[in-house]
Formats: structure tokens, C-alpha cells, sequence
């Protein structure tokens, strides 16, 4: 399977996962050249196919003289993969389970189940207005915010974007669509642990063993989704 073909199943499990939905978009470095990367043009999600795929720069220029419209926010993508070379794709995202957690003075996204073990510890949260301003849309429509978004950012897996989504990065594919969808599962479970009461969460030396031992498993749960989506395709 080419990355083109692996990125339309990416947007496909995301979409029947419930992590995206008209919105949203997932993105791959391209691996014959590590200053490009891959992402379709602006569509919904589920309706991405091989053919709507798009090459851009990592400052976010469309390559190759493609002039169908992309994605407003694609800075998110570029940004990233630029400071962080250990990240292969990255999935931004408006679920509904985590966006309490970027609002919520307070109240910090952690890892509560060992699937969700790659947070390892409190998610940090992209402030737009301390990039933007107050006056601003939300949106990372250009370098400088996606910039500020990737330096918020830092060495985490995910990052909350207050009154927005959330951002989440991977070694691959696999890995950043296991890590959205076990966020958003995560932030329901906390959710609700919390209305029971005191939450006990992983430490951080149970979430980096866990972690490790899950990384070899991600290929088990790509198996499952990818059947599931290519069955209803």
C-alpha cells in the first residue's frame, strides 16, 4: 500500500472512530523527501480518496503547480514536521470528549487506562490568543500560529487547543490515528471518573512501560479499522 492509499484509510478510521467529521484532517511526511508532506485537498474527511491527496512544503505551499483548494489550517501540519523530525503524521481534530479539557480552568487531560499511556502526564494547551491576539477566528490560518502551535507542542504527543481540538502527532500513521482515537476514549473515561470522584492516574514511570508495550500492539487495532472501513467503503 502506497502512503497516498494508507492516508485516505487514515481519514476513513478517524471518521468511522468518531474523532473527525465534516472536519478535521490527517496528515503524513512524505518519506522519499523528509521536507514534504502529504495531505488532501479541502474535503470532508471521509469523503477523501487517493486522488485528493496533495504534496505540500513544510511552510505550507502546494507543490507541483496544485492549485485545488487545501486545507486553511495545513500550517498545523508544516510547522510540526519542521521542529519535530521524529514525527511522521499528524492528526488535528475537534472531538468532543477532550474539548472540555483545553477550557476547564483547572483540569488537566492525563492518561487514566493503559491505551491512553502515550499522554503520560498532564496535555499541554495552545492558548491562540497569547499568538493571535484577542481578536482572532481559532483557526491556525497561518506559519507564525502553527509556529506557536508547535511550540506549545513541544516533545508531547498531543496538544489541546483551547476552544478549537486538539493536535496529535506520531512515528507513523498507525501511531497517530491509535493515539487520536485513544484520546478521545481517555477524555471520556476521565470525564466520568471525575464525576465519580478521586482519580487515580497512571504514574509516570506505569504510563512510559505501558506505552512501550503498546507500541508494539498499534499494528493490531490499523488491522481491525482498516477491515472495518474498507468493508463499508
Amino acid at each position: 500500500m502506497d502512503l497516498n492509499e494508507e492516508l485516505v484509510l487514515a481519514n476513513r478510521i478517524l471518521y468511522e472512530r468518531g474523532v473527525v467529521d465534516g472536519f478535521g484532517h490527517v496528515s503524513v511526511r512524505d518519506v522519499r523527501d523528509p521536507e514534504r508532506f502529504l495531505l488532501a485537498r479541502n474535503i470532508a474527511p471521509a469523503l477523501v480518496t487517493a486522488q485528493d491527496v496533495m504534496a505540500f512544503a513544510l511552510d505550507g505551499a502546494a507543490l507541483g503547480g496544485d492549485s485545488r483548494t487545501p486545507y486553511l489550517e495545513r500550517f498545523i501540519h508544516g510547522s510540526i514536521y519542521r521542529v519535530r523530525p521524529d514525527v511522521g503524521a499528524v492528526v488535528h481534530n475537534h472531538s468532543p470528549a477532550v474539548i472540555p479539557f483545553g477550557v476547564v480552568a483547572g483540569v488537566t487531560l492525563r492518561p487514566v487506562f493503559h491505551m491512553s499511556s502515550f499522554l503520560r502526564g498532564p496535555v499541554p494547551v495552545f492558548e491562540i490568543r497569547d499568538a493571535a491576539g484577542p481578536d482572532n477566528d481559532m483557526l491556525v490560518r497561518d506559519e507564525s500560529l502553527g509556529d506557536a502551535l508547535a511550540a506549545s507542542l513541544g516533545d508531547n504527543p498531543m496538544v489541546l487547543m483551547r476552544g478549537h481540538g486538539s493536535t496529535t502527532v506520531g512515528r507513523s500513521l498507525p501511531e497517530a490515528v491509535f493515539r487520536a482515537v485513544y484520546a478521545e476514549v481517555n477524555a471520556r473515561l476521565q470525564a466520568e471518573a471525575m464525576r465519580m470522584g478521586e482519580v487515580t492516574f497512571l504514574s509516570d514511570k506505569e504510563a512510559l512501560r505501558s506505552s512501550a508495550a503498546n507500541a508494539g500492539q498499534i499494528a493490531r487495532a490499523w488491522e481491525l479499522w482498516s477491515r472495518a472501513v474498507s468493508v463499508s467503503s
